[in-house]
This record gives C-alpha cells, sequence and structure tokens, in this order.
C-alpha cells in the first residue's frame, strides 16, 4: 500500500473483533485495510466465501454465475464515458440489462484477453467513438438506449444483494449464500450488501458515500485512492442540492486546472491502496475515493450507518449545521491569516527616524485640528505613550507608515472639513462615498491590504502605543482610517489584537486604552460600528469560501 499525506489508513492481516472493529478503526472515521495474502498470519477472510471460488472467472466462474441468475433482469449503468463512470446522471443511464447477456459480455472479453487481443478493446472504443459522433450530428443530445451498446460502456454498479430498506429492489439474493458478514459487522444494522462487476477497465468518477463501507474483492484487481472529508476543497464537490452531491467536478482524463486550479494539489492530501482478491477495504463515510477496477474484477461491499450519523436526532439538526457552518468559517479566517502570516510580511522599510525629524510637517499634512479637543490623558503612563519623542524606533516606524497609507489614500484635510460640517451636504456625501471607494471594501487577502499587513505584524503592546499616539497627535487621521479605509480584513486583524490587548493589559489599563482611542472620535459608536461591519464583512467572505469549498455553492 502506498501512503501521502498527513492522515494514513490501518493496516490488518486478519478481521478484527466487533469491539476492536469499534474502538479502534470505525470510532477514528479512518480507513483500513484487510489484506488477504499472507496465509501465515490469517485463516480466511474472504477466501472462506463460497464466491471466493464459485465466482472466479479464471474458474468457471462466469458459468456458475450464469447458472444461478442467467434469468434475472439487473440494472446496468450505461456510460456515455466509459471506461470512465461519471456519478453525475448526465453523463450515465441506469438500464435494465439481463445478467445472461452482462455475463457474456464478460465471456466475450475473456476470450479475446484469453487469445491475446489486448488491442480489441481499443478498437472497440474508437466504433464508440465514431459512433457517438454520427448520433450527436443528428440529434443533440442522443440517448444509449436508441442503439446497442458495446460492452465495456455497461458495469454492474451497486447491484443489491441485500436491501434493507426496499426489498423489492434486490435483483442477486440467490447469492447471498456465497459470502458471509464478517464477524466484526454483526452487531452492525447492515443497510445494503452490492454486486459490482465490470467485463473491461472501468474508472469510477471520484466521490464519498453517507455510510460506512467495507468493500470486498472477490475475483481482479482494484486501485482506490482515497482522500480524507478535510480535502473536499481540493475535490470541488458539485453543488449540494444536486442529484450528483457527493461526487466531485473534477473529470479523471485532462482535467483543467485553470477553472480547477486547488485540485492541482489535490494528490499531496491522498493515498493510494491497491487490492486484489482476498482482500477488504474499510472505507468511511465521508471519505473521497476514486477506484479503478481491472478487467473481469467481482466485489462485493457491505453499507451501514455510523455511530454518529444514528445517534443525531433530526430535531437538532439545524443546530448542527449552524455550528458547524460556524466551525468551518472560523476555520477559513483562520487560514486566510495563518497562510498570509506563514508567507511572511514585509516590515515599514522608511527610515525609522523619518517621523521623528519631521514631525511638524506631518502634522501639517494630514490636517491634523489643533483647535480639536484631544482625549484626556491624565495619568502619566498614557501621557508618556502618546509622545512622539516617547516612542520606540519600531512603534515610531510603524506609526508613520499608518499615516502615510492614509494620507496617500484620502486627502485628510477635505474630509475634515466637510466632517466638521453641522449639515448634510451633498458634497460631505460625496467624500465619503469615495472614501468607501478607495477602502476597497472587499479586500479579503492579508496580503492585499497594506495597512492591514502593519497592524497583523504588531505585537498589541505596540499597536496599542501606536493608536495612542495616533488618538492624540492625528486623531483626524484616525477617523479617517477607521471609519473609511479599515477593509474587512483590517477589521479582522484590528479586533484579534484588541481581544490580544485585553488578554495581556488589567482591567483598568484596558478601559484607559478605550476611553482615549474611542475619544479620538466624534462619533464613537460610528467607529465601533465600522470595525463590527468590518469584521462581519470578513466572515461573510469566509462563510462564501465554506460554502463554495464544501457544498459546490456559490453566492
Amino acid at each position: 500500500m502506498e501512503e501521502s499525506g498527513e492522515i494514513r489508513s490501518f493496516e490488518f492481516y486478519q478481521f478484527p473483533s466487533a469491539t476492536e472493529f469499534a474502538s479502534q478503526i470505525e470510532s477514528n472515521n479512518l480507513p483500513a485495510v484487510f489484506l488477504s495474502f499472507l496465509q501465515l498470519v490469517f485463516k480466511g477472510i474472504i477466501k472462506n466465501w463460497k464466491a471466493f471460488s464459485k465466482w472466479n472467472p479464471t474458474e468457471g466462474g462466469l458459468d456458475y454465475l450464469q447458472e444461478q441468475l442467467g434469468s434475472s433482469i439487473v440494472e446496468a449503468m450505461l456510460s456515455r464515458t466509459a471506461p470512465v463512470f461519471y456519478g453525475d446522471l448526465r453523463s450515465h443511464e441506469r438500464v435494465p440489462l439481463p445478467f445472461s447477456t452482462f455475463i457474456g459480455f464478460c465471456k466475450q472479453h475473456k476470450q479475446k484477453m484469453d487469445d491475446g487481443h489486448d488491442d480489441y478493446v481499443e478498437s472497440e472504443r474508437h466504433q464508440q467513438t465514431e459512433s457517438e459522433s454520427e448520433s450527436e450530428s443528428e440529434t443533440e443530445r442522443p440517448s444509449l438506449l436508441s442503439r446497442d451498446a458495446l460492452p465495456q460502456q455497461l458495469y454492474l454498479a451497486q447491484v443489491p444483494i441485500m436491501n434493507a430498506e426496499n426489498e423489492e429492489r434486490v435483483q442477486l439474493e440467490a447469492l447471498n449464500d456465497d459470502i458471509q458478514t464478517p464477524a466484526f459487522l454483526e452487531t452492525k444494522i447492515i443497510a445494503s450488501i452490492n454486486l459490482w462487476m465490470n467485463n473491461a477497465e472501468a474508472k469510477s468518477s471520484t466521490h464519498y458515500d453517507p455510510h460506512h463501507n467495507l468493500l470486498c474483492i472477490v475475483a481482479g484487481r482494484k486501485q482506490v485512492i482515497l482522500w480524507p472529508p478535510s480535502a473536499s476543497p481540493m475535490l470541488y464537490p458539485l453543488p449540494i442540492y444536486g442529484e450528483a452531491s457527493n461526487h466531485s467536478a473534477i473529470g479523471l482524463e485532462n482535467p483543467d486546472f485553470s477553472i480547477y486550479p486547488r485540485a492541482e494539489h489535490s494528490m499531496e492530501y491522498s493515498q493510494k491502496v491497491i487490492l486484489h482478491a482476498g482482500d477488504a477495504l474499510f472505507i468511511p463515510e465521508g471519505w473521497f475515493h476514486q477506484i479503478d477496477s481491472g478487467n473481469l474484477t467481482v466485489a462485493v461491499n457491505f453499507w451501514w450507518r455510523s455511530n454518529i450519523i444514528s445517534s443525531l436526532s433530526e430535531h437538532m439538526d439545524s443546530y448542527y449545521l449552524r455550528r458547524i457552518l460556524r466551525r468551518l468559517t472560523d476555520r477559513e479566517m483562520n487560514q486566510v491569516l495563518d497562510k498570509a502570516s506563514s508567507a511572511g510580511t514585509e516590515r515599514p522599510k522608511k527610515h525609522i527616524c523619518e517621523l521623528h525629524n519631521n514631525k511638524e510637517q506631518d502634522q501639517s499634512d494630514y490636517g491634523l485640528d489643533q483647535s480639536r479637543k484631544r482625549p484626556d490623558l491624565k495619568e502619566k503612563g498614557l501621557q508618556q505613550k502618546i509622545l512622539l519623542h516617547e516612542l520606540g524606533p519600531y512603534p515610531l516606524q510603524a506609526l508613520h507608515e499608518i499615516v502615510s497609507l492614509v494620507h496617500d489614500r484620502v486627502n485628510v484635510a477635505d474630509l475634515s472639513q466637510h466632517m466638521q460640517s453641522t449639515s448634510t451636504t451633498n458634497s460631505e456625501h460625496t467624500v465619503k462615498d469615495q472614501c468607501r471607494n478607495i477602502v476597497a471594501t472587499r479586500l479579503f487577502r492579508l496580503e492585499d491590504d497594506p495597512i492591514a499587513k502593519i497592524l497583523w505584524t504588531l505585537e498589541p503592546c505596540i499597536l496599542q502605543d501606536v493608536f495612542l499616539s495616533m488618538a492624540h497627535n492625528f486623531p483626524r487621521t484616525l477617523e479617517a482610517l477607521i471609519l473609511h479605509l479599515l477593509s474587512p480584513v483590517g477589521a479582522e486583524v484590528l479586533t484579534r489584537k484588541f481581544d490580544e490587548m485585553d488578554w495581556q493589559t488589567s482591567e483598568e489599563d484596558r478601559n484607559k486604552f478605550y476611553q482615549v482611542f474611542y475619544g479620538a472620535f466624534d462619533d464613537r459608536f460610528a467607529a465601533m460600528n465600522a470595525i463590527l461591519n468590518g469584521k462581519e464583512s470578513f466572515a461573510l467572505q469566509a462563510f462564501k469560501n465554506v460554502l463554495d469549498k464544501f457544498l459546490g455553492v456559490k453566492l
């Protein structure tokens, strides 16, 4: 078994007991491989099944199956894209077919392979392509039922041997005597047991199942590629409201990474398992898997509901939905900031003494209203922090960078002139609208917002000094920054820094800081609303990302 990624499957050489399976495997929701080729380690597994010898195509198994079920009508999957079988109903049809007819295709395929005609399948696929081209020239979307299907277009997929919910759908009940339910599943309520059989090579589209799955190989070979549920964003699941919502939108052949860029790295999160006759694989619910089946492969699978799903109460569904969406949204927000943090952010590049040397010019340039009443800072500690010459080199540099960026984006002097007006005028609305346009309120990535990048790099204590200094020396600049230039990602960064400050300072110092900070605004509630609105805009974008990545829904 080949593995990659951080999440690995367990590997066993004998079936565990029911208790071991429930406590060590099922509860962890991780795959497990049960290998049958080491006879010295165990006796049996599915090699003890009657099916293992009676269904084997190389030992007369096709004749046996035809004798048992030749007159039965089964539902076959008829693919337009063989050898790939996509779960989307637009690419395949379910058609009734005499089981004896399918067995006849298998015998034909086996005879050709025994005769060494390895190229006949490709020849038939070529004929299939030409036939489809001719049909498509006659009608926009031809039905595969309107012509004879080629053998390799057919796949007996999920044909029920047992179905607890719908006994009428069971088509191959007679085969139930040839298989055994593993001992560790005897305490489970099996939802269905199904036959999977293909005469030519087949590929299933990437998908997950809403049940736990035990896949048992009776004859042939299967390659299974597994992805954990957390890799869902890399696989672009189809919309949750669609008929094939558990399938990936990415094509198996020639995927277009320009449309699905995250998929280019999907294999980094996968693990590959090769299953031979006698092997069994536990695929937990929610795990994406893509399966390649070799010629004349026969398999049986067991589906059962997980303990988690079985224990969920319907009246709690809406609550669990909100909790899960909130958790995914929080994780998405963290990933946005962590990604930028791991990539590194540049510190301000201007000389650390530049602001100190040009303090008077700065105050003039940034429209500081000298007559405006400054926040009352009677406490000696806070009073020292607002003096520019008392700031350390790094806080001074950061202050200069922030003030410069605000000045570059907004003419603070003009903004101040309009905002001091007691009446609402069209010119005031114009200035405010221009500021809102400048702020680029849709900024979601940290690397796109230079102001947010600076805030992110500062330690809470340093940012506190910077804001105290701005509140006293550049109140209009601080007002413009918070009310009009704070992007959603900037608001998220700012509130996180405030939270860190709250943890690191006493309640008394915390209250003093916020009194000074919000005291710089004519309307402190407008400042609070601006920060909270920006933070919620950031969370909204993260929520939209979650819907896209995990539910396939774009807003």
